[in-house]
């Protein structure tokens, strides 16, 4: 059974752009040496979080954009065998890549 996350408040699911898994010169990197990505593909985004009045405050982001994001930021989901998601607050995000 697949699982699906749906965020709440001002959160975004974010699928992490792995970088190559091999060095210019061959080497081959395992999991544990390999840096944290900084960069993915929003997944999913909340409603926004609300402000004191209880109104709520739009989402800056939306699905599919490709964002930077600080290095340690989120939680970690595995949703499948391979598969792992971040789980940030937007204020997390630092910029949104635009190609």
């Amino acid at each position: 059974m697949a699982m699906s996350l749906k965020p709440l408040g001002d959160r975004v699911i974010v699928e992490p752009l792995e970088k190559e898994e091999m060095t210019a010169g061959g080497i081959i990197l395992p999991e544990t040496a390999k840096e944290k990505p900084q960069q993915g593909t929003i997944v999913a985004v909340g409603p926004g979080r609300r402000d004191e009045e209880g109104k709520r405050i739009p989402m800056d982001v939306k699905v599919g954009d490709r964002v930077l994001f600080a290095k340690y930021a989120g939680t970690e989901v595995k949703l499948e065998e391979d598969e792992k998601v971040l789980v940030l607050k937007e204020s997390d995000i630092l910029a949104v890549v635009e190609i």
